[in-house]
C-alpha cells in the first residue's frame, strides 16, 4: 500500500464518521451519559434507603417499590447507555427487545401459573401416626 492510499483511506474514514448516524447506530454524548449515571445512582440509592431504614411498615409494599425502581432502572440503562430506541438500527433493536419482553412475560407467567396450580391441586399430606 502506498502512503497516498493510506491517506485517502484515513480521510474517507474520518469523513464517514463525521456524517452522523449513517449506519443507524446511536452515539452517546457526555451529557447523555452523565444524565444516565445520575438517574441510575438515584434509582439505586432510593431503594437502598427504603430497605435499610424501613420507613414503610409493610415489607410487601417495600418490595413492590424496589421492583418498580428496578424496572425503571432497566429502562434508564437501555436508553442512556445502550441507546435502544425505535430509531436505532432501523427499529430492529427495539423490535428484538419487544420480542424478548414478550417471551419473558410468557415464560414467567406460565411458570407462576403452573407452580400455583401444582401447589393448590396437590393431594394433602396425611400424617401417619404409629397407633
Amino acid at each position: 500500500m502506498t502512503s497516498a492510499h493510506n491517506d485517502k483511506h484515513d480521510h474517507a474514514t474520518t469523513a464517514h464518521e463525521g456524517e452522523g448516524d449513517h449506519d443507524g447506530a446511536a452515539h452517546g454524548s457526555l451529557r447523555g451519559y452523565l444524565t444516565g449515571f445520575v438517574l441510575a445512582a438515584i434509582l439505586t440509592a432510593v431503594p437502598f434507603w427504603l430497605v435499610m431504614e424501613r420507613p414503610l411498615d409493610s415489607a410487601q409494599a417495600t418490595a413492590f417499590i424496589v421492583v418498580g425502581f428496578a424496572a425503571v432502572q432497566i429502562l434508564v440503562h437501555m436508553i442512556f447507555f445502550l441507546h435502544m430506541d425505535p430509531r436505532s438500527e432501523g427499529g430492529w433493536t427495539f423490535m428484538a427487545l419487544i420480542f424478548t419482553v414478550i417471551v419473558l412475560v410468557i415464560a414467567v407467567s406460565g411458570t407462576l401459573w403452573v407452580m400455583y396450580h401444582m401447589n393448590t391441586n396437590m393431594m394433602p399430606v396425611h400424617e401417619m401416626d404409629g397407633s
